[in-house]
C-alpha cells in the first residue's frame, strides 16, 4: 500500500514535537494525577492510575514516531516520483518552518540555452571522418562533411584531428572545439554523437568497415550515387581524407548555407582559447586600431614551396633538403626564380615593408604577426621592423606561462592567430594558403572587413623596377595602390572555371551564397 504525505501532517508534528510537546504532555499528566488524588485516597487507586497515565504517554510518543516516520518515508517517495525541483516550493518536515532561505540573485542565474529542435530523419548509416591538413585546412572540411552527412542523411561522429602532419600536433577536435555547442547547435540538421554505439564500435575494432578517401572536389551527386550505396551495405563508412572533397560550385543553396553555418557559428573554439584571444585582442586595441600580418615565411612553407629570395647558399641547401624529407611533398625540383616571377611565392619581409609602406600603413600602426617562427629571425624582420617598430607577436604580449599550455600544439596556437586575424582592423597575408582564404571568407561574412589581397606577381615586377632603379618611389607607390584600389575584400563574385575546380575561387574565401551586401545600392563585382 502507498501512502500519500500532505502538506497538513507538517503542522501536526509540529503540535507533538519539541517543547510545545513536552509541555502539553506532562500538563494532561498533572491535571489527571491530581483529580485522582483529590477523590480517591486508597494507594490502589493511585497506583491503578499511574499505570493508566503512563500507558497514555507510550501511546501518544508512540503515534509521534510513526507520524514522524511516516512523514519522513513519503516526502522521500514523492522526491523519487517528482524529483527535487519539485520540492524546492514544499513546506519542509525537516528543515524549521523560520529558517532563513538564501537570497537568490538574478545576476547569478545561468542563461537559459534554447536549443534547436532535433531533426528526425531515418539514418542510413554512421560516417566517420580523419581529417588532414593544418587547422584551416581541416576546418574546411568539417563544414563539408557536415553538409554531406545532411544531405545523405547520415549520423556523424565528431572528426579525427590529423596527428601525422608536419606538425605532429596530438590535438583532438575537443582540445581546440568546443564539441557540445558544435554537436548541439546542428541537431536541427545532422545527427552527430561523440563516438560509434558500443555495438558499433566494436565491428570497427575488429575492421569491419569500409575506408576510402573520396573523390577531390566533387558535387553532391558524386555522394549520392556512389557514398551513400556504400554507407547503406557497410553501416559504418570512414573518409580518411577530406580536405577540398566538395564543390567550390554547382550545389543546392542549403547545402552551401549549411556549409556556412557549420563554419561561422557551430564551429567555436574552446572557452581556453577563446578567452586568451579576446585578451591579445584587448591589448592590441589600446593602441588603437592595428594590422594583422599573415606573414608565410616559415621555414617548412619556404621548403614546401621551392621559394628562396633573400636566402643563402646555406640556407636554400637545407631548405632543399627538407622538401626531400617529406614524401608527400611531391614537387621536388623547383625553379625558385621562376615561381617568384609567377606570383607563385610568398613575400619576404623585406618586400611585404616596401608594399606597407607604398599604401601609406603609418609607421606607428600595430602590426601583430599571424605565423610561426620566421625563417632567419630577427635578420630577416630587420627590415620589416625598421620601417614598423611596432611589430607585435602573442609571445611578447603575452606571459609564458600563459602560452604553455599551448606549446607544441601548433593547431591550438593557430587559433589564437585566427581570432586575432578576424577581429583586426587590417588583414593582410602575404600568401594565399588556407588560413589566408578561410580568414578572408570569415571577414567578408562578418561585413566585408578591410582584407589586403595583394597582387603577387604585379608586386614582384613593381619591386624590382623599384629596387634597380628604373621605377622612383612616387611612381612604385602609386603603382601599388592603384594595384590594390579594388582588392580590399569588397563584394565580389567567385570565379567559376568549368573542368577546372582546382583554379576556381575557393568557396571558404568567398561565400557569397551566404553574404549580405552591406549597402542596397552596392552590386556585386566580377
Amino acid at each position: 500500500m502507498r501512502l500519500f504525505w500532505l502538506p497538513g501532517m507538517c503542522k501536526l508534528e509540529s503540535l507533538l514535537t519539541g517543547s510545545e510537546y513536552d509541555g502539553r504532555s506532562f500538563g494532561l499528566m498533572s491535571y489527571v494525577e491530581g483529580k485522582a488524588s483529590a477523590s480517591v485516597a486508597p494507594e490502589k487507586v493511585k497506583g491503578t492510575m499511574g499505570s493508566r497515565s503512563r500507558m497514555k504517554l507510550w501511546m501518544v510518543r508512540a503515534t509521534t514516531t510513526v507520524l514522524l516516520w511516516t512523514c519522513v518515508v513519503q516526502l522521500t517517495t514523492l522526491g523519487e516520483m517528482c524529483g527535487p525541483r519539485l520540492l524546492k516550493g514544499w513546506p519542509s518536515c525537516i528543515t524549521p518552518s523560520d529558517s532563513p532561505t538564501p537570497p537568490r540573485n538574478p545576476s547569478v542565474v545561468a542563461k537559459k540555452v534554447v536549443l534547436p529542435r532535433k531533426r528526425i530523419y531515418r539514418n542510413n548509416g554512421y560516417l566517420m571522418v580523419s581529417c588532414n591538413g593544418g587547422l584551416n585546412q581541416m576546418r574546411a572540411a568539417i563544414c563539408d562533411m557536415v553538409a554531406i552527412a545532411r544531405f545523405l542523411n547520415v549520423t556523424m561522429i565528431v572528426p579525427e584531428l590529423d596527428k601525422s602532419s608536419f606538425w605532429h600536433d596530438p590535438s583532438e577536435f575537443k582540445d581546440i572545439f568546443d564539441v557540445e555547442h558544435f554537436i548541439t547547435s546542428l541537431r536541427d540538421e545532422v545527427r552527430i554523437l561523440k563516438e560509434l554505439p558500443l555495438r558499433l564500435k566494436q565491428r570497427v575494432e575488429l575492421g569491419l568497415y569500409y575506408s576510402m578517401p573520396p573523390v577531390s572536389w566533387s558535387d553532391i551527386s558524386y555522394y549520392k550515387n556512389q557514398i551513400l550505396p556504400l554507407i547503406q551495405k557497410h553501416k559504418i563508412l570512414h573518409l580518411n581524407k577530406t580536405d577540398s572533397r566538395l564543390a567550390n560550385n554547382g550545389l543546392p543553396l542549403e547545402i552551401q548555407k549549411l556549409r556556412c553555418r557549420a563554419n561561422y557559428a557551430a564551429l567555436r573554439f574552446t572557452s581556453q582559447i577563446e578567452e586568451l584571444g579576446r585578451r591579445v585582442i584587448n591589448i592590441l586595441r589600446r593602441n588603437g586600431p592595428f594590422l594583422v600580418l599573415h606573414l608565410r615565411y616559415e621555414m617548412d612553407m619556404l621548403a614546401f614551396s621551392g621559394c628562396t629570395q633573400g636566402c643563402s647558399f646555406e640556407e636554400s641547401e637545407e631548405l632543399t633538403r627538407m622538401r626531400y624529407a617529406y614524401p608527400w611533398w611531391k614537387e621536388k625540383i623547383i625553379n625558385s626564380e621562376v615561381k617568384r616571377k609567377d606570383g607563385l611565392c610568398p613575400l619576404t619581409p623585406e618586400e611585404t615593408a616596401l608594399v606597407l609602406k607604398a599604401l601609406d600603413i603609418d609607421r606607428s600602426t600595430t602590426i601583430y604577426i599571424a605565423a610561426g617562427e620566421i625563417y632567419g629571425g630577427a635578420r630577416r624582420m630587420a627590415g620589416l621592423t625598421a620601417a614598423y617598430p611596432n611589430v607585435v607577436r602573442k609571445e611578447t604580449l603575452l606571459e609564458a606561462s600563459d602560452l604553455s599550455f599551448f606549446q607544441n600544439h601548433s593547431s591550438q596556437m593557430a587559433a589564437l592567430d585566427y581570432l586575432v586575424s578576424v577581429e583586426s582592423d587590417i588583414f593582410v597575408p602575404t600568401y594565399d594558403g588556407n588560413m589566408a582564404k578561410v580568414v578572408e571568407g570569415h571577414r567578408r561574412y562578418l561585413g566585408f572587413r578591410k582584407t589586403l589581397l595583394l597582387d603577387r606577381k604585379l608586386l614582384v615586377e613593381l619591386i624590382d623596377a623599384y629596387n634597380n632603379g628604373s621605377m622612383d618611389w612616387a611612381e612604385f607607390s602609386s603603382s601599388v595602390k592603384a594595384a590594390h584600389a579594388n582588392r580590399m575584400g569588397r563584394p565580389t563574385r567567385r570565379t567559376v572555371i568549368p573542368d577546372r575546380p582546382k583554379e576556381e575561387d575557393y568557396f571558404y574565401a568567398n561565400p557569397q551564397e551566404c553574404l549580405i551586401l552591406p549597402r542596397h545600392d552596392q552590386p556585386w563585382t566580377s
